[in-house]
């Protein structure tokens, strides 16, 4: 499922893992680096606030023909539902919603690209700035499918936790 304007864009993949361990991997940022094609760090600012509406973490992003560090404010975080940031606190919003599926979860990403935003580029980049604004919504558009995909890799190649695996089988059971 997609849905594409030219400042905003969601696409969603059902995951086999339950709502709120999903949310527990999706709301770490410091994992974002293993599942983003363009963000390959972030470190929260404050570790004591860290996963809290109101905290603050910097991710490193990279292209190949640069690379650059960002700060954003989290402004929803509710387990197994939604975790959302807003880059520079109000340029560009960021969200993953969880929603339960069978015995699994949709997983949406959502990007929108915010007037300020859009302003701020305009006032950064002039007549470049159409340019810019297309460039960094084709890098949304094509990077929400590579990041949902490898999501769902990591995910359901996880270990169930103890109160997932099946019933009748303890891990100090040995055959024989």
């Amino acid at each position: 499922m997609s849905h594409t304007d030219d400042r905003s864009h969601h696409e969603s993949v059902t995951v086999q893992m339950p709502a709120d361990t999903l949310y527990d991997l999706v709301s770490d940022v410091t994992r974002t680096g293993e599942w983003s094609p363009v963000c390959t760090a972030c470190w929260w600012d404050d570790g004591a606030e860290a996963g809290t509406v109101g905290a603050w973490f910097t991710g490193r992003n990279q292209v190949p023909d640069r690379t650059w560090e960002t700060r954003s404010l989290v402004v929803a975080a509710e387990r197994g539902r939604e975790f959302a940031w807003v880059v520079g606190g109000d340029l560009v919003r960021w969200s993953f919603t969880l929603t339960p599926a069978g015995t699994g979860t949709t997983l949406t990403e959502t990007w929108d690209f915010l007037p300020a935003g859009i302003a701020r580029f305009h006032d950064r980049y002039g007549d470049e700035a159409d340019a810019q604004i297309l460039d960094r919504t084709e890098q949304a558009f094509a990077g929400i499918p590579t990041t949902l995909a490898a999501i769902k890799r990591i995910a359901e190649a996880a270990p169930a936790a103890p109160d997932e695996r099946p019933a009748g089988r303890l891990d100090d059971e040995r055959p024989g």
